[in-house]
């Protein structure tokens, strides 16, 4: 994407930024005039905010005014109130993580410290703005392949060093029906399955969009977002830092009782620098919970979906998704059965290019990409509490959904710790075992967290 400049838009006081022709000159003597009410209409939706670091930090220091003609409302009163009802959270997050995958040279061994600031306004006449800076930083040399490094003789952590606007956005709230959203923002649908941010790894996965969210009955509540770029996890530099296109991700959820819930997606992915992950997937995804006594209950999550080629794609494909998982709570323990069919189509297969993946199918991350010939995921999760510690613990069977390939086994332990309401640490291991798929990797992650 090449650097542009951000310029305010006006239309019922609302205020938004697009990709234009002026330069910095220009805006620092104030001589971008603003777009009228008609020409507002003809901009497509894609143009009307396009980010980079710097245009979105311009874009969001307009957030405070957004609601002065609008409200009535003097410009210095509406800054005094988003300044002084605002609110701002630091997030320090270290990590060490190992990696010793057999076919690769030397292991690695990553030292990385994610620094997150967020500031968010107060509200002025229903709109709120938010800014949110990460950086990372190695402590210690980068023995490791970041992606972007070009050290390939070492296996992978993908957690480049960068500092990056990682969230700014204007949203405003309509009552109780709903709120809007416009630009960088995170962006988790349900499980995360087919939308996520991936915010395990150091650098969050987030969407450039406009985002609606509403509630038109009790219990019932709509969430589409149009996405114009995503900002992924090996960003914001290099070849595989982003997705443009013109990408719509919508969900609509209904709530009966407190325990069961149904809900339909679909998600129109074009992704311009890889055509072939471009797909159209809908689907249906139910939860529940069965309280059969005090002490026990069952939790019930099935799910269902097809998937076809769409926009640019070169592939001609329809490949289906089932995932069933039931869970026994007994407190304080809870056990889960789950299995999950990813199909192929004559060698191509069902993909979720924007999920949050590190969470399906293993923490080794063998499957970030589906195999030609699907995957069938059979596993058990175990779960409880003692002392304070969250401990989980998964063992993972991996098939091919078509061909009759044994990809191998997983086993993945989580221990997790809150010391209190600013600190916590958390030791992970993963070890995959392979057959017929990859090669053996083992991986171990220890994090500390304190949040102010």
């Amino acid at each position: 994407m090449k650097p542009a400049d951000c310029i305010p838009l006006q239309s019922a006081g609302f205020f938004a930024c697009m990709a234009t022709k002026w330069d910095s000159q220009d805006i620092a003597t104030g001589s971008i005039p603003y777009l009228s009410e008609e020409n507002l209409m003809s901009i497509s939706p894609r143009k009307l905010i396009r980010y980079t670091p710097t245009r979105a930090v311009l874009c969001s220091g307009l957030l405070v005014v957004t609601s002065w003609t609008y409200a009535g409302e003097s410009m210095s009163n509406s800054i005094s109130k988003a300044i002084d009802e605002g609110s701002a959270a630091l997030n320090l997050r270290y990590r060490f993580e190992h990696v010793d995958q057999d076919g690769i040279p030397e292991e690695a061994a990553a030292s990385t410290l994610r620094s997150r600031l967020t500031l968010k306004s107060g509200t002025v006449a229903g709109f709120t703005g938010v800014v949110e800076v990460d950086n990372v930083s190695y402590l210690g040399d980068d023995n490791f392949n970041n992606t972007e490094n070009g050290r390939s003789d070492h296996a992978v952590v993908a957690d480049p060093d960068y500092t990056e606007v990682n969230q700014a956005y204007l949203s405003y709230a309509f009552g109780d029906a709903g709120t809007a959203s416009v630009g960088r923002q995170r962006i988790n649908h349900a499980g995360q399955r087919f939308l996520g941010g991936v915010g395990w790894r150091q650098n969050e996965q987030t969407f450039d969009a406009a985002r609606i969210q509403l509630t038109p009955a009790d219990n019932f509540t709509i969430d589409y977002s149009y996405i114009w770029e995503v900002n992924r996890i090996f960003g914001p530099e290099g070849p595989d830092a982003e997705f443009e296109g013109d990408s719509h991700a919508a969900i609509a959820t209904y709530k009966f009782g407190q325990d069961h819930s149904i809900s339909g997606f679909g998600y129109l992915l074009d992704t311009e620098e890889i055509p072939g992950l471009s797909s159209a997937t809908y689907g249906l995804e139910y939860l529940g919970n069965f309280k059969v006594s005090e002490d026990f209950a069952l939790g019930v999550n099935l799910s269902i979906a097809e998937q076809s080629d769409y926009e640019d794609s070169p592939l001609d494909y329809d490949a289906g998704y089932y995932f069933a998982e039931v869970t026994a709570k007994f407190k304080p323990v809870s056990i889960a059965l789950g299995h999950e069919v990813l199909e192929s189509d004559d060698g191509v297969s069902f993909k979720t290019p924007l999920a949050t993946l590190h969470k399906f199918q293993g923490f080794a991350d063998k499957f970030l990409v589906t195999p030609p010939g699907g995957i069938e995921d059979t596993y058990i999760k175990i779960a409880t509490k003692i002392a304070g510690i969250k401990f989980v613990v998964f063992y993972h069977d991996f098939e091919a959904e078509s061909g009759g390939m044994d990809y191998g086994d997983e086993i993945d332990l989580v221990a997790a710790y809150k010391i209190n309401d600013h600190y916590s640490v958390l030791f992970k291991y993963a070890a995959y075992d392979a057959d017929d798929f990859a090669t053996d990797t083992d991986k171990a992650w220890l994090m500390l967290t304190a949040s102010f």
